[in-house]
């Protein structure tokens, strides 16, 4: 009998583990433009091998969003993830990028048919304060959003966007620019910035430093799992016309990281807008709405990602 007894309470020390790791995991709406640069693909990547992860759904947000979106099926049915939903944004164009080849007719999965900004919205009725959202791309989706419900990015717990250029350029030039996510969509970027929503802008102060080595590339494509041969083969069509074996910058894979590995990173409190010319400008003279991104280590991140990415094996079963 008291055999029986342990055994109980070890099962039952055991269930209560597992539902506290369960219930630990960070809920996650990825709103991007994948298949643009390569880095969304890394950047999806990251969040696929990341256990501690609950992607509730991975957002497409400009452009030719349904070739976008068939990416992300294409994905997640690789890896054996697609019961994860893909949904695609408002699309903005008929735009066509290489990228779409790896997926061109693939129809295992598809995409949901509820709009983004309607998807969005639920999940944060759902789960109020539990959801971080990641956009690594223009930002129409929140827009969209705002329009409906002004008040439903407060809803989140907090948002990561790989957006602005404060005191870098591209390529670590000193020189503030227009950045793309905000200067493709000024009119939402506007709104994003004045959302009221807990925002913390991983900019081209940080993303600018993080280019991925081709040996890097070398081995993710050695390690030949349906993971790394997904990233990889978007990486071969990024790169086909390019120069010979280009290195990506990893602008949105860095920004998912701010989740994973917040300890890489420095980010201070301050008052962000945006410029009728797309620039993303500080005002010290007025209460701070949001942090941006400062400092990263560099090294380190690197070698956390290329950990996680090595030592995942996700399969379909």
């Amino acid at each position: 009998m008291k055999k029986i007894a342990i055994s109980l309470f070890l099962f039952m020390l055991v269930s209560c583990l597992s539902f506290n790791v369960s219930a630990q995991k960070q809920k996650v709406i990825l709103d991007s433009d994948l298949g643009g640069d390569i880095d969304d693909a890394f950047a999806l990547a990251l969040l696929l091998a990341s256990p501690e992860i609950d992607l509730l759904g991975v957002v497409m947000d400009q452009g030719n969003t349904p070739e976008r979106a068939r990416i992300a099926c294409r994905m997640l049915y690789e890896t054996g993830m697609e019961n994860i939903p893909v949904v695609v944004g408002r699309k903005t164009d008929d735009s066509y990028s290489n990228q779409f080849y790896w997926s061109e007719g693939f129809d295992k999965v598809k995409p949901v048919k509820q709009g983004a900004a309607d998807f969005i919205i639920e999940q944060l009725e759902k789960y109020p304060n539990e959801v971080i959202i990641i956009t690594i791309g223009p930002v129409p989706n929140m827009s969209d959003i705002l329009d409906k419900d002004p008040g439903a990015l407060k809803l989140a717990k907090h948002i990561y966007s790989m957006f602005g250029s404060f005191y870098m350029g591209y390529n670590s030039s000193p020189i503030p620019v227009p950045e793309c996510n905000v200067v493709t969509d000024i009119k939402a970027s506007k709104k994003f910035v004045s959302s009221g929503a807990k925002i913390t802008y991983a900019g081209l102060d940080i993303t600018t430093y993080v280019k991925l080595k081709y040996e890097l590339i070398e081995l993710l494509n050695n390690r030949k799992s349906p993971l790394t041969d997904a990233i990889v083969g978007l990486y071969s069509l990024w790169g086909y016309g390019r120069e010979l074996k280009p290195e990506p910058i990893l602008f949105d894979a860095v920004t998912v990281s701010m989740i994973l590995w917040p300890e890489l990173f420095t980010t201070r409190k301050d008052f962000v807008k945006v410029t009728d010319e797309g620039y993303t400008v500080i005002d010290e003279s007025k209460e701070s709405n949001c942090e941006i991104g400062m400092s990263v280590n560099t090294e380190e991140f690197l070698k956390k990602y290329m950990d996680r990415l090595m030592k995942q094996n996700l399969i379909r079963k």
